[in-house]
């Protein structure tokens, strides 16, 4: 399947500081066998990428990612909680045009290590002033997660009670592993959150895929 998934098409549209262009990124493997014509591809992704930006339970600790193979809508990714992983599913399955959705989406397995990594990561990239634009609270942990969030950070922590709102820096963590997604204005921007969570607490490794904007990639940093 790797073969054939030849382009991955981020999910996240973040419309207030950026816009991803649909053309540059929608290709198809001729080899994977009857496809749409362009004209129907672009309203293909314009709606997956609706559909799974207006997901409730996808948030700043998940990362979706779709790539186009025949007439199968492949679904790639780390979900921090297993309803995102259906919710996600069952949001495209009914797009006209999509046979079948194929979702590799991975779950990440629960830890209260990770849900304490997941906090401070975000708290030391989110309250940095230069990046604060990136995040629609403009805050700390606690103004994101709002009224009550002791008790229900009590009852579950941070992954099942994650900040709301848009944020364009996304935060992947597994076994204290840390990688971040998403798109930012400059290299300055991705150096800086790389570096924050590079000194968050209990994380035992940071690997910084942010994309800057205009860029079609970003290698990753050693």
């Amino acid at each position: 399947m790797s073969r054939l998934f030849r382009r991955v098409l981020p999910a996240l549209a973040a419309s207030l500081v950026f816009t991803l262009s649909a053309p540059a990124l929608i290709a198809q493997d001729a080899a994977a066998g009857p496809t749409w014509s362009q004209e129907d591809t672009l309203r293909i992704v314009q709606e997956v990428q609706k559909k799974l930006r207006n997901l409730s339970t996808y948030g700043v600790f998940d990362w979706i990612t779709f790539g186009i193979h025949g007439k199968t809508l492949v679904l790639k990714g780390y979900a921090s909680r297993p309803t995102l992983k259906s919710d996600a599913e069952n949001a495209i399955k009914g797009i006209q045009g999509i046979e079948s959705v194929d979702n590799q989406i991975e779950v990440l397995p629960y830890s209260p290590a990770d849900d304490r990594v997941r906090a401070s990561v975000y708290n030391r990239i989110y309250t940095q002033p230069t990046l604060r634009k990136y995040n629609a609270n403009q805050g700390s942990l606690g103004r994101a997660i709002g009224p009550g969030a002791g008790i229900a950070l009590a009852a579950g922590g941070i992954t099942n009670t994650p900040p709301i709102g848009y944020h364009a820096i996304h935060i992947i963590v597994k076994n204290g592993n840390v990688t971040l997604y998403g798109v930012v204005l400059n290299q300055m921007d991705s150096s800086i959150a790389g570096v924050q969570a590079n000194t968050a607490p209990g994380a035992f490794s940071v690997d910084n895929d942010l994309i800057v904007q205009g860029s079609a990639s970003k290698p990753k940093e050693k």
